[in-house]
């Protein structure tokens, strides 16, 4: 069984396509980031590496998708991204939850309602998504250390990202592409499936949702039970990534998707665990890893970015890793890195 340790997370670019293409049949329905055709995945791979080899100090369009590489084998196991900016193109659409009072004394009644609204209050922030692994490769912390490596990524430049990240989480979708939310609300506004909308909101500039969104309040208490159920709730499949993303320091933001329903998490940049506690350290090799602990390392810059879990001893601002790290993460020793590192174990 292959260990965290057996992978390498780094840039994607257009070589990857066919691996990406997998992922895509695999991922299935309301996996909007993959939902792409070819055409459209060979753009966005383009643009990921012109993104990572940009020379730039400031947040910008760019799109960093990251490949979650096994090492022994070369297969494409996973993905993960980072968009610096969001809202600005395409527009960054969300359904506000807000609890309206009634009251009349007249009668002596007072209750709440919930009620949705359509902002874009999230627009000029970065966003991390896009997280998926094959299921042969979801154990031993791969997929944490797939989510955290975004956090690695901002902290090697943080100048090219936003000072509040955003992370829309996945909602309850069914095996054969249902959506209950979508189903009471979008379909009545929008007159096409989920699946197609969910198609056109991957590859279009969005302005389709501009121009058909709901422009009123959307009263809770007036749709089905099944649709109440699940705003602001995530497909099972994400709530490893919901907790995870708890455990950095994002929470709900009684904000949902309009498609599906789905929360949106958010968070400080630098207020971000993985982020914040990154540090900057030579590596060296090692041969003795009694008491050496998990650890991330990361490339000290975001150009020929690459990052690995590994054990590490940590002593004066030296990382003692083994020989196998340095070559996954293309450093040698006695070269700058990033690390975090796992103090509980």
């Amino acid at each position: 069984m292959s260990v965290a340790s057996d992978y390498v997370m780094r840039a994607a670019g257009p070589s990857d396509l066919e691996g990406f293409k997998q992922l895509r049949e695999i991922a299935g329905a309301g996996f909007t980031s993959l939902m792409l055709d070819d055409a459209a995945f060979q753009a966005k791979l383009e643009l990921s590496e012109q993104s990572f080899g940009a020379d730039i100090n400031a947040p910008g369009a760019e799109r960093y998708f990251i490949a979650l590489e096994h090492i022994e084998t070369g297969t494409l196991a996973g993905c993960a991204g980072v968009k610096a900016t969001i809202g600005e193109t395409p527009p960054f659409f969300n359904f506000r939850l807000i609890t309206e009072a009634q009251s009349s004394a007249a009668v002596g009644r007072r209750f709440d309602m919930g009620v949705l609204i359509g902002v874009n209050d999230f627009t000029g922030c970065s966003e991390v998504g896009s997280l998926f692994v094959r299921p042969e490769h979801r154990a031993n912390g791969v997929g944490r250390a797939l989510a955290q490596c975004r956090y690695l990524l901002m902290a090697a430049q943080p100048e090219r990202f936003r000072s509040r990240v955003v992370s829309e989480l996945r909602g309850v979708v069914s095996p054969d592409g249902v959506s209950p939310f979508w189903q009471a609300v979008g379909r009545h506004f929008f007159r096409m499936d989920f699946s197609e909308a969910d198609k056109l909101s991957a590859t279009t500039d969005n302005q389709f949702i501009l121009d058909l969104m709901p422009q009123h309040p959307v009263y809770v208490d007036l749709l089905p039970e099944s649709a109440r159920a699940v705003i602001g709730q995530c497909h099972d499949h994400g709530e490893g990534a919901r907790k995870l993303l708890e455990w950095e320091g994002f929470s709900f933001s009684n904000v949902v998707d309009i498609f599906d329903g789905g929360p949106l998490m958010s968070a400080p940049r630098d207020a971000i665990r993985t982020r914040r506690e990154a540090r900057r350290v030579r590596v060296e090799t090692a041969m003795d890893f009694q008491n050496a602990k998990r650890a991330l390392i990361a490339t000290p810059a975001i150009k020929g970015f690459r990052c690995t879990p590994a054990r590490a001893l940590m002593n004066d601002g030296v990382a003692r890793v083994d020989a196998r790290t340095l070559a996954a993460l293309k450093l040698e020793s006695g070269e700058e890195a990033l690390i975090w590192v796992d103090d509980a174990h």
